[in-house]
């Protein structure tokens, strides 16, 4: 098992993600207490818990959302554990109502991970720099570069937070969780398991007129704090020739090195491993000497502004280059580094034979086939979604379909095309309300089961109690799939992977005070079509649960128990060639082949919809 790697002992030196480097670091930090929120690019980190959490005495579990995940590992913090919480970028806003009044409080031994998904490689909302909250919530922050960093910072993060007795973020990005390196490894070390939460009013009492004292000692802390970032080896200055400095944070550090290497050139380097409170000395001393200075960071100028706010006292003449030469959308990478250097120097370098430019030739030789986004064969969503379509299509009316974050956010894509918008966890159900509100036209939220238990129940209580012309279905495919198939409060699976009470959604719903409510399976897509049709026409708030276990969690688990997946295949003596079960259903299983439609077997997971829903009913089980 890959995860056997983060175990290996003292001494070694093992390939690593970054994600399991930050692991590795936490154990060897005596960490005790793990909560998370999956969420790609961090779900590694609680994945790996998952898997050795038990061996080593450790709690872990998946929350229900972010928020709580955050909330449980400050209560473990103040209980005395050390604990960490990891989640995606969009899970630090989900989060940060809780995080503000944390350093408040005083909690030390908490590690606050969160991964930026710099160029939405895994996220589809937005492109978002998740570094502001460490400046506005006054509290530390540490980036890494490589995974070797990540275990090294995540040490760090503990020992800055148990010493100045405040929360500290460790902020990755996606190429950062994502990337496997070298890791020296050190000791792990058994932590406190059980510890006693001591009351505190003084200390606690974050209200008038307290809080504005508390607000002074943070502030305080963070001066503290900088002292410390001043000496720490996370910040370190690599020699180099000439009156042109670069400062690089994160990922984009590794690119400068690349970047150097090609042009074989060294200049003076900055680089900045903990990055809130910034180590003001070490960068004018850094700077004093220079006429060009370039900022390398992703996304947004957080450096840059707070480096030119610095050079104003030290070095008021020195050009400062950031966000002019380096795009402010996207990743960063060697070329656009190469690229920014040239344009600074104003010259144009030669390139060695391993160059960029010959990279480049090599990939125009080699074409990449399209592969458009699909669900899975045989996804159940796949069927909800073409049984709503059917529906309004049989109705001849026009839907506000909301959609939401999770495999069903493929539904947006063609052939199928029903979800009209996606903005963020449980925010379907209250934006089609509000349009519901606002117009004449029928509404439908579509949300997943995680997302249902994560944030989306005080948007159905809101339908309800605002008497919204609603409805909503529900995608129950028992995980959070999209994520990896990790449990959730519906799944009857804890986090310790013992079993657990599963939480019916259909009992949660009707606790709303709903009571059209129906539990489907949409492989039975007649009934589906119908239940869609009966409800779009009912005034007031409608559930439906397209309740159907994920397929490839379904085959994996027949597969086990021997049974046997039936496969289907066109009989060509029937088929009419109309196109049908490729263009509007479009289940990858299916392809056309010299005019001819066929079912390739090695995918096909025995769903069964395409065998419903031929017109001219052309598909049969597989001899």
């Amino acid at each position: 098992m890959l995860f056997m790697k983060v175990l290996e002992k003292e001494g070694k030196k093992v390939i690593l993600l970054g994600n399991e480097a930050v692991v590795r670091g936490a154990l060897e930090s005596g960490v005790t207490f793990v909560s998370t929120y999956p969420g790609t690019p961090a779900s590694e980190i609680g994945d790996t818990f998952f898997q050795i959490s038990k061996n080593f005495g450790i709690y872990f579990e998946y929350s229900t959302n972010e928020k709580v995940a955050l909330e449980a590992a400050a209560g473990a913090a103040l209980s005395g554990l050390k604990a960490l919480v990891a989640f995606k970028n969009f899970g630090l806003n989900v989060a940060s109502d809780s995080l503000f009044p944390l350093p408040y409080l005083g909690v030390k031994n908490l590690v606050i991970v969160v991964s930026d998904d710099v160029n939405c490689w895994s996220s589809a909302q937005s492109e978002q720099d998740s570094r502001l909250y460490s400046y506005i919530a006054n509290i530390p922050m540490l980036e890494p570069s490589d995974p070797q960093e990540c275990k090294d910072l995540t040490k760090l993060a503990f020992e800055i937070s148990e010493k100045f007795e405040i929360p500290v973020l460790l902020r990755l990005t996606t190429r950062v969780s994502h990337t496997r390196g070298l890791v020296k490894l050190g000791k792990i070390i058994e932590g406190i398991k059980k510890g006693v939460f001591k009351k505190d009013k003084q200390k606690f009492f974050n209200l008038l007129p307290n809080i504005l004292k508390m607000h002074e000692k943070v502030l305080e802390k963070m001066e503290k704090i900088k002292e410390f970032s001043e000496k720490s080896k996370a910040n370190f200055v690599l020699k180099g020739k000439g009156d042109f400095g670069i400062i690089a944070s994160g990922v984009s550090f590794n690119y400068l090195m690349e970047a150097m290497s090609d042009l074989k050139i060294k200049f003076p380097v900055l680089k900045l491993g903990i990055t809130n409170p910034l180590p003001e000395n070490k960068i004018k001393i850094f700077i004093k000497g220079l006429k060009k200075l370039l900022i390398l960071e992703e996304l947004e100028p957080i450096l840059e502004e707070r480096v030119k706010a610095i050079a104003k006292d030290c070095n008021p003449r020195i050009k400062i280059y950031g966000k002019d030469v380096v795009p402010r959308v996207g990743e960063i990478n060697e070329e656009i580094v190469i690229s920014a250097i040239e344009k600074i120097a104003g010259i144009k370098f030669k390139l060695n034979h391993a160059s960029l430019e010959v990279y480049k030739k090599r990939y125009k030789e080699v074409e990449i086939p399209k592969r458009p986004p699909l669900m899975c064969a045989g996804c159940p969503h796949r069927a909800t979604f073409f049984a709503t379509k059917r529906a309004m299509k049989e109705l001849g009316i026009e839907v506000a379909c909301g959609g939401d974050i999770g495999c069903y956010m493929l539904g947006v894509y063609p052939p199928l095309e029903v979800e009209d918008f996606l903005v963020s966890m449980g925010a379907g159900e209250g934006i089609i309300h509000g349009i519901s509100k606002s117009t004449k036209q029928k509404a439908i939220a579509f949300i997943g089961d995680s997302t249902f238990f994560h944030a989306g129940i005080p948007a159905l209580i809101n339908m309800v109690f605002n008497k919204s012309n609603t409805l909503v279905i529900i995608l129950d495919n028992r995980y959070t799939s999209m994520t990896g198939h990790q449990p959730h409060p519906g799944t009857g699976i804890t986090g310790f992977g013992e079993e657990t009470k599963a939480i019916k959604i259909e009992d949660l719903v009707k606790a709303c005070g709903i009571e059209n409510v129906k539990v489907i399976d949409p492989f039975n897509v007649n009934e589906m079509v119908l239940a869609i049709k009966e409800f779009l026409m009912k005034d007031g708030v409608c559930v439906i649960i397209a309740k159907r276990e994920c397929q490839l969690m379904a085959v994996r688990r027949k597969k086990k128990e021997g049974l046997k997946i039936p496969k289907f295949e066109v009989d060509q003596s029937k088929c009419n060639k109309c196109g049908f079960c490729l263009n509007e259903f479009a289940c990858p299983a299916i392809y056309e082949e010299n005019g001819e439609y066929k079912i390739n077997p090695e995918v096909c997971t025995g769903c069964a919809v395409c065998f419903q829903i031929c017109p001219v009913k052309a598909i049969r089980v597989r001899e």
